[in-house]
């Protein structure tokens, strides 16, 4: 089974809401039947017995109430489907479906379902599973506590502001993680070479490319002694027979259908190798709420706090057009495309510029961002920004038809509207003989 392969079966172990609780239902069994076999120990306590007609109402009363618990949490599923496709981003999803604490609640759900109806049928008039009665109870009680957690935890996530939260976080780990593999493979000077004959390595079906196998590929080309280019970057989407990885020079030509599989396509984007798309949708989330059938500037600042924070991470880390990769004696063997801090401020601002023109919360709190951008980062980056804050004044010429509406979005506000002004003095307290409270 090739790399790409085996990451797709990954990707739908970690989407799959079945697996876990497939194998709690085992687990379950399992244990039901171990329950039975150590029943009627002398070192169970006398206070476990029950009856047979107790034995049997409790357990009958344990697999209904499963079953409604289940049915309870598929309901909530379906309404945070119904919330995050229309308020939120239907991206996001991709992140909803492999929550462990939502498996978790159903594996246990299952378990409790199995073991308790695993049991009923081994109660007889003389033969009662008193330790499997006694365990189902507090299968039962731990059931109803990850339900109260499991509520709590989704209550309090499914605010835009939260899920942008969580979001915002698991791009900047990506951003991160990429970071320390660049730096501890990136090539001496980071030039890719380009001599030598080159063979293309096509795409047998068309997919968004979801990540690639780095150190696979650096094994490969030291193996035949080439360099691979990346001829797509991860998030793009490559048609059916679209070149998607270039060799250059080598001893001889590597397998290509072992270099394609080193290279994962799929239906979407995710965002284990792709934090571009983390910011896709902390953008998809701020458009939205900037929508009529919303109306909701209060939430966009929110999340532009989140991505002004992505973009500090992006800035931090530094940027190149391509990164080239070496194997350990230093030559050069893989060359990855880049994505630039231009391509990321134009992903993070645009749409939010162009929906959020009429708002003055919005452009006060743009303007800020890029104001916070140019003091924090380095001068390379003043340009792009710079760039932004052209075109966010432009906006606002368009947007207000009266000179006071733009000079008060104009003006730069951390929180939109009623936030303190960066350079404004803070005001003097009046002096008084009155003690304070």
């Amino acid at each position: 089974m090739s790399w790409a392969a085996r990451f797709r079966l990954r990707q739908y172990a970690k989407a799959s809401l079945w697996i876990v609780p497939l194998f709690g239902l085992a687990l379950g069994v399992a244990l039901a039947e171990a329950a039975t076999a150590v029943d009627g120990a002398s070192w169970l306590p006398k206070s476990w017995d029950y009856s047979a007609s107790t034995a049997s109402t409790v357990l009958s009363s344990v697999v209904g109430s499963m079953i409604a618990l289940l049915g309870f949490v598929v309901t909530i599923g379906v309404l945070v489907i119904q919330q995050a496709t229309g308020t939120l981003s239907p991206r996001y999803m991709r992140l909803w479906y492999r929550d462990r604490l939502q498996k978790a609640v159903l594996a246990t759900f299952t378990g409790t379902f199995a073991f308790a109806y695993t049991l009923l049928r081994t109660i007889e008039t003389d033969s009662v599973p008193n330790l499997g009665v006694t365990l189902a109870g507090v299968a039962v009680s731990v059931s109803l506590l990850l339900l109260l957690i499991y509520l709590n935890r989704f209550t309090h996530n499914l605010r835009p502001v939260a899920i942008a939260d969580i979001v915002g976080r698991q791009g900047e780990q990506v951003l991160d993680h990429a970071a320390a593999h660049v730096r501890s493979t990136a090539a001496p000077g980071g030039t890719p070479p380009t001599d030598g004959p080159v063979t293309l390595v096509r795409a047998e079906r068309g997919g968004v490319v979801q990540a690639f196998d780095a150190p696979g590929m650096l094994a490969l080309a030291t193996r035949h002694d080439c360099v691979l280019v990346l001829a797509a970057s991860v998030g793009d989407f490559v048609p059916p027979g679209a070149a998607v990885v270039e060799v250059h020079g080598g001893t001889d030509m590597p397998d290509p259908h072992r270099v394609a599989g080193l290279l994962a396509l799929g239906a979407e984007r995710t965002i284990e190798q792709d934090p571009a798309f983390a910011l896709r949708i902390l953008v998809d989330i701020a458009i939205r709420a900037l929508s009529p059938a919303v109306n909701d500037p209060t939430t966009a600042v929110q999340v532009l706090n989140h991505i002004e924070t992505f973009l500090h991470t992006v800035g931090r880390i530094g940027l190149r057009d391509h990164y080239v990769l070496a194997d350990d004696h230093g030559r050069p063997r893989l060359v990855l495309p880049g994505r630039s801090w231009e391509e990321y401020l134009e992903l993070a601002l645009t749409e939010i510029r162009d929906y959020g023109t009429t708002s003055v919360q919005v452009c006060r709190r743009l303007r800020a961002l890029l104001q916070g951008l140019l003091a924090a980062l380095p001068d390379s980056y003043g340009p792009a920004l710079r760039a932004e804050l052209v075109l966010l004044d432009d906006a606002v010429e368009r947007g207000f038809g009266d000179a006071p509406r733009r000079t008060l979005a104009r003006t730069a506000d951390p929180q939109g509207i009623g936030g303190r002004r960066p350079g404004r003095a803070a005001p003097e307290a009046p002096a008084s003989d009155e003690p304070g409270p």
